[in-house]
């Protein structure tokens, strides 16, 4: 039997709302029984994309991050729900039954991802459903991935190796889901999801007018992981998909200058601004 999931690569994601509006095509004013009742045209985004802005001053970078159910294993809004309310299909995806989920709040309340929403007029509890009445149709793949033009969204079956999905996701071997912490052990998983960074430009003293191409840049965080990059032509660095909360000393050398050294605790993004070596 399919294991099906979506695997979602934040680095392609645009920002265009493609999907989001697919999955308000295919839903809005239209019942799929037994697998869902119309989706309101207000108030519901079950197919959403959250916008993550890091950084400061001049050094600004802004991700999204497509957002649905995301199908777990160990499925949060089951908890107390009906019997029968919330169910597990053999591949993977999980559902809500529209009769037997009728009045029950707490299957929305009890979802720790926030991708459940009541509908007032039907007084049902609503989600993505990654498509499920078009793929026993025969579809290839839900709306939201059929529409995304930077191909960030990608869906296939986990449990065949030969797949697409299997296959990009053990290349990459850099997916992981959201919020391990809940125990929730979900299907959808993410690649280059937002981590802190630090960036910096750096100078020369006698040259301020400058940009300082080629000067060495070198990472060191506290928990002993190492990085070493180069200046660019503007004189910019970056480390990216660093840990929050590490101590990461940062070193800059440049042939006949003196090394700028600094020591910064990540809460955050940071920008160590202009950097000026001297001689």
């Amino acid at each position: 039997m399919a294991r099906y999931s979506i695997a979602i690569d934040v680095s392609r994601c645009s920002g265009c709302g493609s999907c989001f509006l697919a999955c308000k095509d295919e839903y809005i004013g239209n019942d799929y029984l037994p697998y869902s009742l119309a989706q309101p045209e207000q108030g519901h985004k079950w197919m959403d994309l959250k916008e993550i802005e890091q950084g400061e001053n001049s050094k600004v970078k802004v991700n999204y991050i497509p957002l649905m159910c995301q199908h777990c294993e160990n499925p949060p809004c089951a908890k107390n729900a009906p019997e029968g309310a919330v169910y597990t299909r053999e591949d993977g995806i999980v559902l809500f039954d529209p009769e037997k989920s009728k009045g029950c709040r707490e299957i929305m309340e009890n979802c720790c991802y926030g991708v459940v929403f009541w509908n007032e007029k039907e007084n049902i509890p609503q989600k993505c459903g990654m498509c499920a009445h078009m793929l026993d149709n025969g579809e290839k793949a839900p709306r939201c991935v059929e529409s995304c033009p930077s191909k960030a969204l990608l869906f296939g079956d986990l449990d065949d190796p030969n797949s697409e999905i299997s296959q990009y996701i053990a290349q990459r071997g850099d997916f992981a889901v959201l919020n391990p912490e809940y125990g929730a052990n979900p299907s959808v998983v993410y690649r280059a999801l937002p981590s802190p960074f630090i960036t910096g430009e750096v100078i020369l003293s006698d040259k301020m007018s400058e940009c300082c191409e080629g000067a060495k840049v070198v990472c060191e965080c506290s928990c002993g992981s190492k990085f070493e990059t180069t200046t660019d032509f503007m004189g910019d660095f970056q480390f990216k998909h660093l840990k929050e909360g590490q101590d990461y000393t940062i070193t800059v050398s440049y042939p006949g200058y003196k090394d700028f050294t600094t020591i910064v605790t990540l809460d955050k993004a940071r920008d160590l601004g202009l950097i000026v070596l001297a001689k």
